[in-house]
């Protein structure tokens, strides 16, 4: 029922927060009244630029579930992505998500994934001092600069795979 949902997503915050306890930046998470799930909301709340949110996209790669974080007003140009994965990009189906990257849609981040989950940061947010990545939930986000999310996301490295 709809408080297992409830427990869920909270649980997916906690894994987030624990995640960036370890970098001293937990205290950065801010927590909505209203749903921060797609970057449209989450620029209202937060009262920024679509831009600065940091969108954060789930594909597999040989079956291999990786996280690319990208500027939320921007999207993956197929090209790129090939030219980077030698693979055509293929986001990982809604209902899948959570099992794979230990989030939820709406709430996926780089912080508290799954084992195994590699993390690209895409170019597209070079452009900003600070961006807001979600949390774990659909009602949080966290504020970082780009060297705290370099630090905090344990990334591969950073790829250019946006339009």
């Amino acid at each position: 029922g709809s408080e297992m949902c409830i427990r869920d997503s909270n649980m997916s915050l906690e894994k987030a927060k624990e995640h960036l306890k370890k970098y001293k930046l937990d205290q950065n998470i801010m927590e909505f009244t209203t749903s921060s799930a797609t970057v449209q909301q989450a620029a209202i709340a937060l009262n920024c630029t679509e831009g600065e949110i940091a969108k954060t996209l789930s594909f597999l790669v040989e079956e291999k579930p990786i996280l690319i974080v990208v500027a939320g007003d921007t999207k993956i140009d197929n090209s790129r992505y090939k030219a980077e994965f030698h693979k055509k990009a293929k986001m990982i189906p809604y209902e899948k998500v959570e099992e794979l990257i230990g989030h939820q849609v709406g709430g996926v981040c780089p912080f508290g994934v799954n084992e195994g989950v590699e993390v690209y940061l895409d170019k597209s947010l070079q452009k900003y001092k600070t961006v807001y990545p979600a949390s774990g939930s659909d009602s949080s986000a966290v504020k970082l600069t780009i060297q705290e999310l370099e630090q905090a996301s344990n990334y591969q490295k950073w790829i250019d795979v946006c339009k």
